[in-house]
């Protein structure tokens, strides 16, 4: 019995460490990509809370504005806090959700904005 169940547990945790260095899973084929007009605005639409409906900060706010701010500044700014070179609060962490295409997309959307 003993060694039954020994050999049951080694299986087991054979089978969770080839999980857990296993490549993450490819999303699903089904999910929508952000990369669409809708899916673009509704990812700038979650910067609202800090950095103003549109990208326009309240005045006397702490953080910058994004309407108008060139695309190419942006996209730095977003690479900086996800890689640590920029202290932040919050936005380090914000920005390790986006990749470069929805980084870029986005910083389009709020250099278009007036």
């Amino acid at each position: 019995m003993r060694n039954r169940l020994a050999t049951a547990l080694a299986g087991v945790l054979l089978a969770a460490t080839s999980l857990a260095s296993a490549q993450p899973a490819a999303p699903p084929a089904f999910a929508p990509s952000n990369l669409t007009q809708h899916g673009i605005r509704a990812m700038a639409f979650n910067c609202a809370a800090c950095h103003g409906t549109n990208g326009k900060a309240a005045a006397g706010a702490s953080v910058a504005g994004l309407a108008g701010r060139p695309a190419a500044e942006t996209v730095q700014a977003m690479k900086d806090f996800r890689d640590g070179k920029r202290p932040a609060t919050v936005m380090h962490q914000i920005a390790k959700g986006f990749g470069d295409e929805e980084v870029a997309a986005i910083a389009a959307y709020f250099e278009r904005q007036p």
